[in-house]
């Protein structure tokens, strides 16, 4: 390592990983945004929370900005070093710390992946409730930085709801123990929260104490082909009001077809414009004739042309995969992103005029949605034309996505509902946040970072 700056961190921390290798730096300097060239000037592995404080310490003395780096699964650019930044990658502290059977607890590291929190929850016959497609491959850190939803927020809301205590060095090389696990804690502001959904622009998670719940009843999934959009919400209320539900997706004939053509099986002979699949409790035969009658029902109404209900776990994990495998199979079209929310009841009118407004500025690309209705939550995929140059793509989505910034204001909504604002969505952060919050979250930022060294350009 020839430059004296990482000579100096490894002086520091003599046992601290560093790789300069440009396999690493390409890797772990980008997320899946894809639109930022990786320019980090190292990639650090912290194994202990007193090397991540050492890093802290040693880049506020360098004037180094930090990238903490989970999975690295996000769309927003909050994970992207194109600056020379050192890339502090959790991929090390990976452990689950403790078990707790009365407060019914984990505390984990935070560069642990999501599946594996699951898997741990589950020997004890608990689950942690937080889950998305991506659980292979994101971390709790992450998940955490970003306040994660996923597809069952309808029932358990977002990671924040899940958070007990959290472990946090900030910009200024402080630990801080925030709540430590306390169900109630009437004692001043709650760091906790703040921490949650910050991006890593005020520290980083070295520990998590996660909430555990009991796992729920038997479930299945349905599969609905739903002939028009105005018929969507109708399907959502009727099964809000019969089923036990769980989570309540969509996604358009667009969607199916990608997801088709990335090796999953057709559910349909025909093609139908909208699609929901729904899972639901089954604890004994009267939920299951409930089931039934609502499909007949929505049959009858001609909200819904046709569908299908699982019969088996491995049925259930087909049909789950036409929608949670969306996002890999759009993947190689180079989509440009946008994540929106409004409150539930705008849902209709906002899907309306969203597709209005796609169908205008879009009409010879292939725009791809969908996303988690039951919440408000709206995904929207713009699939790069072969041959378009991709800085002009970036900007021709860029001016429609400032028409959609206007639509979801008359809505009420917010330009990220899931993924954070990250370098994407920066310039819009005035549309969700008035100035008097954002010169607040400055503030804040101050405070804990004054170096101004965390995820330096993200967020603010």
């Amino acid at each position: 390592m020839t430059d004296p700056r990482l000579a100096e961190l490894a002086r520091l921390l003599p046992d601290l990983k560093l790789s300069t290798e440009p396999g690493d730096l390409e890797h772990h300097g980008r997320d899946w945004t894809r639109r930022w060239t990786p320019a980090p000037l190292a990639i650090a592995y912290p194994a202990t929370v007193a090397e991540v404080q050492g890093i802290v310490r040693w880049a506020n003395g360098q004037g180094v900005g930090l990238v903490p780096s989970g999975g690295r699964t996000g769309l927003s650019g909050g994970a992207v070093a194109a600056h020379g930044e050192l890339v502090v990658t959790l991929d090390r502290m990976n452990r689950v710390l403790d078990f707790d059977p009365i407060d019914r607890t984990l505390t984990v590291q935070p560069g642990i992946a999501l599946e594996a929190v699951h898997n741990a929850a589950r020997e004890h016959s608990l689950i942690y409730p937080v889950d998305f497609a991506a659980r292979g491959s994101c971390q709790i850190g992450g998940n955490i930085a970003t306040n994660a939803g996923g597809i069952r927020v309808i029932r358990y809301g977002n990671t924040r709801q899940w958070v007990a205590g959290l472990k946090v060095v900030t910009g200024t090389g402080e630990l801080l123990d925030l709540n430590r696990g306390l169900v109630k804690n009437a004692s001043g502001y709650d760091f906790r929260h703040l921490v949650i959904g910050s991006e890593g622009t005020l520290g980083i998670v070295v520990e998590a104490t996660l909430s555990l719940t009991s796992p729920p009843p038997p479930s299945q999934v349905m599969l609905l082909a739903i002939p028009a959009m105005d018929a969507l919400m109708k399907v959502f209320a009727e099964a809000r009001h019969s089923l036990s539900l769980g989570a309540f997706e969509f996604f358009t004939d667009r969607a199916l077809h990608h997801v088709v053509a990335h090796g999953a099986r057709r559910p349909f002979e025909e093609d139908h414009p909208f699609y929901v699949v729904a899972e639901f409790d089954v604890p004994d035969a009267a939920a299951e004739a409930a089931a039934l009658a609502f499909f007949e029902f929505c049959l009858g109404e001609g909200w819904v042309v046709d569908g299908v209900i699982s019969s088996s776990e491995a049925q259930a994990a087909s049909l789950w995969r036409l929608r949670e495998g969306i996002t890999e199979s759009l993947a190689p079209h180079k989509p440009y992103k946008n994540d929106v929310s409004v409150r539930i009841s705008a849902v209709p009118a906002f899907m309306a005029d969203m597709q209005t407004l796609l169908a205008a500025e879009y009409p010879d690309v292939d725009v791809v949605w969908f996303g988690h209705i039951g919440d408000g939550n709206l995904h929207i995929n713009v699939l790069k034309p072969e041959g378009l140059d991709n800085a002009v793509f970036v900007a021709q989505c860029e001016h429609v996505t400032s028409l959609l910034v206007d639509t979801l204001h008359r809505h009420g909504g917010s330009i990220s509902a899931e993924h954070g604002i990250g370098l994407v969505k920066k310039p819009w952060l005035g549309s969700v946040r008035s100035e008097a919050e954002i010169a607040l979250m400055r503030g804040i930022k101050a405070v804990w970072d004054p170096n101004g060294i965390m995820n330096p350009g993200k967020l603010l």
